[in-house]
Formats: C-alpha cells, structure tokens, sequence
C-alpha cells in the first residue's frame, strides 16, 4: 500500500522570482491537500532559472528531509535526458533520423529489421518493445551481452505500422545506437556525463556512481502492480490487464529482467549503478530542468544544431495503423525519443512544439521553445497516472496557464 506520511509545511522551501508565485503555492499544497511525501519541482525560462522548490521527506519512513540537493531517481523521464545525448550525436553529424539503424549497426538488420529507420525506432514505432531473451541484472552490466539479445528480437509488428511504448528496451536501443556512431565508444551514460551533465554541471546520472553519498538519495515509495485494479478511474484498463497478465506484451515491456516490474525495486543499488537509458536517470529537478531550458532557449553551450532543434519541435509521424499505443492500451504520440502534446496530454504553449517524456509515479520533464520554458517535476510517492498526475499537473497549470497567461494545462 502506498505510503502515507503528513509534511510539516516547514518542510517546504526553495526560492521564485517574482511573478511566480502561483507555482509555489500549488507546490505547497501538494504536501497539504495531494498527499505528496517528498518532491522538488524547477523552471527555467530563456535560460533563468526562476522557479527552484524542494520539499518533505527523501524517506518517508525514516523521516529523512528532502534536501536542496537530493536526487531521486525519475524512471521514464530519464527517456528525455537521454533522447538529448541522440540529438547532441544528430547536431554532430554522427546519425541521420531517417538512415536505417543497420546502417549504423549492421547486426541490427537481422530477423526483420534492415529497414528500421533511427526515426521509427526512436518513436516507439519499431515493435522492439519486449525482448524475448531473459535478460538478468548481470547481463545488463554487460552491453555486448544486451547488444546482442537487441540485435537478434524480432520486431512484434511491422515496424511503422503500429506503435507501442518501448518502456524498458528505448534506452537500450539508444544507448547501442549511440555507441556504435560515437568515435570514442561509449556507452550513453558516460556520453551523457561527459558531453551534456559535465560541460552544463548538472547533477544528474544515467548509471549512479557507487561513490555517490547515500543521504543525497530519496527513497521511492511505491506500490504493488495489483494495486492498480484500485485505481482504475486514473490508470487504462487495458493497460493494467496487460500489466497483470505476464504473457502480454505489456508485461514483458517491463518485467525482463522481471525485478525491473516492481518501483521499490529501483531504491537497489544493483539496479541504480546500472546504466537503464529508459528508466533509472537519478538526480536533481533542477538539473533536468536546467537541461530541458537550455534546449529551450536554444543556448549554444549545448551545442543543439537549428536543424536538430527543428526536427525535435516537429509534429510527430505517426504510425500508418492509427495512435493507439500497443503496450498502454490508449492513444499516444511519439517522437524522436520524446512524447509531444496531443489532445489527452497537453503540455506546453499553444504552438504545441513542446516535447518531453513523463515518467512512472508523476515525475515529468520537457523542453518548450515557443515559451523558452525548461520544466521539471520530480517526486518520491508514485502515483497512478500514466501522464498528467495531478500534482505534477497542478504545477505546469499554474505556470502556463496563471503565470505565462498561456492555455490551460488539462486535457481537452
């Protein structure tokens, strides 16, 4: 059962510029009306940052405070930090989104796939979803033994046709992907330290260093899978049937190797030093933030070609089979590593050139130029939303929609 702990409210701090306000004041009652435990949420704008707000507990069974400086790990919202190290080797000429992805990686053409294009792949529209070969936590400290598994799946439909939510396998993809078109080598995480977290100074990690200090970590408080025939009202229910039946391609999305099915399982250290480009990203809200305003505002020090920006705020190529989503069950809209806003998740300006990736539980990064907006909402109470939590949502309405004076946030 999911965690209830009552926040002091002088638990909550962190600093806004004037004007606001509002945000502050929907993060404060998350804690007093939403049930949060612990969670930071940061906003940069023409990259500024003026919205930096931590609060609660990093363990809510230990009491522990969340600190300015906690990390915590933000599952799938690690998908658009890592989507940023493709789009830095895109900037750089080191990949082209509609090149074959054997081109880069000849194995990769086996059992069906010689045509999958970088762009198909990335979208979540290649069928390489679930991998068929058990995968255990050994194996995936060792990327040539994943490389391998990857290389020989068979996609689970024609790749273009359909799409559906690569949860676990996205970032392994990339992350070979990335390795074969880099000159040095090297695996994502590293990458992404080295040319994006180092050179921007962001604390945030794609495979946590074992030297890093424990009392900087948050707990994630999760729940059970079964839990969410309980939540029916926010959670698919095709999704959650397909979660609970170990033979649908919804549960094997995300259970290979099968502890990576469970949330609480990510507070293991065995799992955090693991480099999971989909769905083990650990740091600072004003990290991802700071990351996404920076795309946002297109600063050079990140080195985003125009061309890179431009193919990123496109809107998005579906399938030719329609937008239902063949592993959660609703209808979405993928592209180039990110979601982009559709009528069901609107996020961003009214240009709708927004793109970012939510995460499991509540978390939620993205990048909107129109605004120059980098936002970033990071938590450690998993809720039951595939998107749009509604403390997460209580905080990008009041910037859009009370601050910026833009549309509201809510789906239509």
């Amino acid at each position: 059962m999911v965690l209830k702990v009552d926040v002091p409210s002088d638990l909550v701090a962190g600093d806004v510029d004037e004007g606001y306000g509002a945000v502050a004041d929907a993060f404060r009652r998350n804690f007093a009306q939403r049930g949060e435990i612990g969670a930071a949420c940061a906003v940069y704008r023409d990259g500024r940052k003026v919205v930096d707000l931590w609060g609660g507990y990093r363990d809510g069974i230990a009491r522990a405070p969340w600190r300015s400086d906690t990390m915590v790990n933000v599952f799938s919202t690690t998908k658009g930090v890592a989507s940023l190290a493709l789009a830095l080797a895109h900037s750089r000429g080191l990949l082209d989104y509609d090149q074959p992805v054997a081109a880069y990686w000849p194995q990769f053409a086996q059992a069906g796939k010689a045509d999958v294009t970088v762009r198909q792949l990335l979208s979540h529209q290649a069928g390489l979803c679930a991998i068929d070969q058990p995968l255990s936590l050994a194996d995936l400290a060792d990327l040539d033994v994943v490389a391998q598994a990857l290389a020989a799946q068979r996609p689970a439909w024609a790749p273009g046709k359909r799409h559906g939510y690569h949860a676990i396998s996205l970032g392994w993809y990339e992350g070979e992907l990335l390795r074969r078109v880099d000159p040095k080598s090297r695996s994502l995480g590293r990458f992404f330290a080295e040319e994006i977290a180092g050179p921007l100074g962001l604390h945030f990690h794609i495979g946590l260093p074992d030297d890093t200090d424990p009392q900087r970590l948050a707990r994630i408080h999760g729940f059970k899978p079964a839990e969410m025939l309980g939540h029916l009202n926010a959670m698919p229910w095709r999704f959650v049937a397909g979660f609970l039946n170990p033979r649908s391609i919804t549960a094997r999305s995300f259970a290979n190797p099968k502890v990576l099915a469970e949330a609480d399982n990510y507070n293991l250290a065995q799992v955090r030093r693991l480099e999971l480009p989909a769905a083990n990203g650990t740091g600072e809200a004003r990290a991802v933030a700071q990351l996404y305003g920076a795309v946002a505002s297109e600063e050079s020090k990140l080195g985003l070609a125009m061309s890179t920006l431009a193919a990123l705020t496109r809107p998005a190529r579906p399938p030719s089979g329609g937008l239902r989503d063949m592993v959660l069950g609703v209808d979405s809209v993928f592209s180039l590593g990110y979601i982009k806003p559709f009528p069901r998740f609107r996020f961003g300006g009214s240009e709708e050139r927004a793109f970012g990736t939510p995460g499991a539980g509540g978390s939620f990064g993205f990048a909107d130029p129109q605004t120059g907006i980098g936002f970033a909402y990071t938590m450690n109470r998993m809720g039951f939303h595939l998107w749009d939590d509604p403390r997460e949502l209580a905080l990008r309405d009041a910037l859009y929609r009370t601050v910026l004076g833009e549309r509201s946030q809510r789906p239509s």
